[in-house]
C-alpha cells in the first residue's frame, strides 16, 4: 500500500456519512429500484431517445469550443424525494475539435472522481489534451452532490448519507443514456466513458447500462466500490460508531436489520446487507457473490469476543454486503463488448484494494488491464498521460471493429 496514500488520508479533515445510513423510506425505495438500474433493458427503456437537452451557451477557442448544457436526472422522476433538490438538474461541458480528423466525431463521456467539482480539472488534464492530441472530443458531467449540484447544506464533498452514494449512482447511470442519446443525435461517434476512482467505478456503471458497443477506460478503480469504504484508507473517514449504533437502536434498523442478523445465525452481517437489500428486489435480478471473502468473513466472526466488537465489526460487514449489492460490476448487464474495454490501475493502490476482491477479468473476460507503478494519489498527480493513452487506444479498437468502413 502507498504511504502518500496512507498520508493523504490522515492529514484529510473530510468525513463521510456524518448523518449515517440514511432516510429509511429512502432506502426502502432505492433498493426497490436498484433492479431496473441493473438490468440494461429495463434501465435503457426509462430514458426515450428524444429525452430533452438543453444548450445554454458557446464558446469559441482558437482549437476547440466549449458548450454547455443541462437537463433534467431521469433518476429524479423514478425515485421521487431521494435526489436533493439542487442534484435534480444535470449540468455538463462539451469539448470539441475546431476541425475532426475524419468523418467521424469521437467523443468521450468524463465522470468525476472524488472531490472533482465542476468542470475545470477534467478539462484542463483531459479533455483539452484530448482535443489536440487524438481528435476526441469530450462531454464532462457534473456530479450529483458536486459544484453546481451540491446541496446546500454539504460541506465539500463529504456526503451526508450512506445512501447518497446509491443516489449518485443511480443518476449518473441514466445520465449518461441521456448524453449517449444527445451525442448520437447530433452525429457524435464513437462514443466512450472514463473516470478516475469513483468516476472510474461510475463510467463502468455507464457501459453496462448501454446497449451498444462503447470504449469503456476506468482508470484507478475496480469491481466494486465496497473496498473502498470498507477496507481502503478511506475507512477511516466513515464514523463507525454512528452506524453501529443505528443498525442496533433505530427503530427502523432494529425493527428490519436485527431481524436479518438474527434469523442469519450462521452467516456473516456481509451477507446479512446482502439479504437485506434483495428482500426488496425482483427475485429475477443478478447477484454476484464473492465466496472466498464471504468465507473469510465468517471465520472473523467466529473469532470475536467482545460485544462492542462485534457490533462495529457488524456495522463494517454490513455495509460492505449492502455497497456489493448496489455498486457489484458483477451484479450489472455485462458492457456488450468488454474487448473496447482499457482498465488502468494502480498496484500500490491505498484506497482501491484488489486483495479478496473478484477479479475484473472474470467479469468482462476480453477487457485489458493496465498496471502503473504508483499508488492512488501519484498515480492521479503523475500518470494522467497514461490515462489518456488508454483512451486514445481504445477508441482506435472501437474504431478499427465497428467503425471503419466510416472513416
Amino acid at each position: 500500500m502507498s504511504k502518500l496514500d496512507y498520508i493523504v488520508r490522515v492529514m484529510s479533515l473530510s468525513k463521510f456519512f456524518v448523518k449515517g445510513w440514511g432516510d429509511p423510506e429512502a432506502f426502502k425505495r432505492l433498493m426497490e429500484f436498484r433492479p431496473v438500474i441493473l438490468d440494461r433493458n429495463r434501465c435503457f427503456a426509462c430514458v426515450p431517445q428524444n429525452y430533452p437537452v438543453t444548450i445554454d451557451k458557446s464558446e469559441a477557442h482558437s482549437d476547440y469550443d466549449i458548450v454547455e448544457g443541462h437537463f433534467r436526472s431521469p433518476f429524479a422522476d423514478y425515485v421521487p424525494g431521494v435526489v436533493p433538490k439542487e442534484s435534480e438538474t444535470a449540468y455538463f461541458q462539451m469539448v470539441l475539435p475546431k476541425k475532426w480528423k475524419t468523418r467521424l466525431k469521437p467523443i468521450c463521456l468524463h465522470l468525476a472522481g472524488t472531490g472533482d467539482h465542476y468542470f475545470w480539472r477534467r478539462r484542463s488534464l483531459l479533455a483539452k489534451p484530448l482535443v489536440r492530441e487524438a481528435s476526441i472530443g469530450s462531454v464532462i458531467l457534473e456530479n450529483p452532490f458536486y459544484g453546481l449540484r451540491k446541496p446546500k447544506l454539504q460541506t465539500g464533498s463529504n456526503l451526508h448519507n450512506v445512501t447518497d452514494i446509491f443516489v449518485k449512482g443511480g443518476c449518473l447511470a441514466m445520465e449518461a443514456i441521456v448524453l449517449f442519446h444527445f451525442c448520437e443525435r447530433e452525429g457524435y461517434g464513437p462514443l466512450g466513458v472514463t473516470g478516475i476512482s469513483m468516476g472510474g467505478h461510475m463510467a463502468s456503471v455507464a457501459a453496462c447500462v448501454w446497449p451498444k458497443p462503447v470504449a469503456l477506460i476506468p482508470c484507478l478503480s475496480w469491481t466494486t466500490a465496497s473496498c473502498v469504504f470498507t477496507q481502503g484508507v478511506m475507512s477511516g473517514a466513515i464514523p463507525w460508531d454512528l452506524l453501529e449504533n443505528q443498525v442496533f437502536s433505530d427503530c427502523f434498523y432494529r425493527g428490519e436489520l436485527r431481524n436479518i442478523l438474527s434469523d442469519l445465525k450462521d452467516d456473516a452481517a456481509f451477507v446479512a446487507g446482502k439479504h437485506f437489500v434483495t428482500e426488496y428486489a425482483s427475485k429475477e435480478s443478478s447477484r454476484y457473490v464473492n465466496g472466498s471473502f464471504q468465507s473469510r468473513l465468517e471465520a472473523g466472526f467466529s473469532r470475536l469476543s467482545s460485544k462492542d466488537r462485534e457490533a462495529h465489526a457488524a456495522a463494517l460487514h454490513f455495509m460492505r454486503g449492502i455497497m456489493d449489492e448496489f455498486t457489484h460490476l458483477g451484479g450489472f448487464s455485462r458492457p456488450v463488448d468488454s474487448s473496447t474495454i482499457i482498465v488502468v490501475v494502480a498496484k500500490d493502490d491505498g484506497y482501491v484494494l484488489r486483495e479478496g476482491i473478484v477479479d475484473l477479468k472474470e467479469i468482462w473476460q476480453h477487457a485489458e488491464v493496465r498496471y502503473v507503478d504508483a499508488g492512488h494519489i501519484s498515480a492521479f498527480l503523475f500518470k494522467q498521460s497514461v490515462f489518456r493513452q488508454a483512451i486514445v487506444d481504445a477508441f482506435r479498437r472501437i474504431t478499427t471493429k465497428y467503425y471503419a468502413h466510416l472513416q
